[in-house]
């Protein structure tokens, strides 16, 4: 809801905005009155009148077009000095998504991130936590003949992620483990000697980097989730299949943070059950 503010106040301001925003922009008054079509006469008194009166709204868009700025701004109706369509630019951004391990945009993303706790929902099991044999199973036929040379680069960047001085909590949903283990659904024809190795590197990173790497398992018939990493206080970003959505602005981050500490509180295994759970999965599946 928008405070009320006396008409004289809410001039005054107007006043003292429109002189600010000129001066950044390094604006004179003459070259203001061209910009809208005014004489400059009518600047001057814009920015000298100490009445209650304000200029008509198309002056008033005028000058916030002119001058880069929100007329809601100029008027005290927001804070904000940036257009809508610059706050929309600065808090969300769309780029493409290819399908190849940790691109050099999500790994600049880690690097920004580094010492924050990082959250993450993976679109199927972490990358992070991969062997060599299963990437290339997943990854070698998207990118065919560059599949080594990438996932070669991947995996420097992958070791870098496990080394840095970040929290990661990962959580995952229940089903995802249970199919990869019984090699069905997405997980299909996958060998099970790399089924067995891909399990043993989960245990042995989970006893190794435990408490600074936590894994859960959720529910997904009770909670969803959409992939995604929260990358500490600084951005939010979700795979779209082709494009990561990333969005910037703080209240957005708290609210997908929020959704994903009730994915934590709600998981039906907590991180420091996962090794010994994976255990007795490794033994069944043989």
């Amino acid at each position: 809801m928008i405070a009320k503010m006396d008409k004289r106040l809410r001039a005054d301001h107007f006043r003292t905005r429109l002189s600010r925003a000129m001066r950044d922009t390094e604006t004179s008054q003459s070259a203001l009155a061209r910009e809208i079509g005014v004489d400059r006469s009518t600047i001057s008194q814009l920015l000298t009148d100490d009445g209650a009166r304000l200029p008509n709204g198309h002056v008033v868009g005028a000058c916030a077009a002119a001058l880069g700025v929100s007329a809601d701004w100029l008027l005290s109706l927001s804070d904000r000095p940036e257009s809508a369509a610059e706050l929309l630019s600065n808090s969300l951004s769309l780029s493409e998504a290819p399908r190849a391990l940790i691109d050099q945009r999500i790994f600049d993303w880690h690097k920004e991130a580094a010492g924050y706790k990082i959250r993450h929902v993976p679109a199927t099991l972490p990358d992070m936590l991969k062997t060599r044999a299963l990437l290339e199973w997943e990854y070698a036929p998207h990118l065919g003949r560059t599949a080594d040379q990438a996932i070669g680069a991947s995996e420097d960047r992958l070791k870098w992620m496990r080394s840095a001085q970040s929290d990661y909590e990962i959580a995952i949903p229940r089903f995802e483990i249970d199919s990869f283990v019984r090699g069905t659904g997405y997980y299909a024809g996958l060998a099970l000697e790399l089924r067995l190795a891909q399990l043993d590197r989960f245990i042995e990173i989970c006893d190794h980097l435990y408490p600074r790497l936590r894994l859960y398992l959720f529910d997904a018939r009770r909670l969803y989730c959409a992939p995604l990493t929260i990358f500490g206080p600084l951005l939010c970003v979700f795979y779209a299949g082709g494009h990561y959505v990333a969005f910037r602005d703080r209240d957005r981050i708290e609210t997908f943070a929020r959704h994903f500490d009730t994915l934590i509180r709600e998981a039906t295994l907590p991180a420091r059950d996962l090794s010994s759970y994976l255990q007795s999965l490794r033994q069944d599946i043989r």
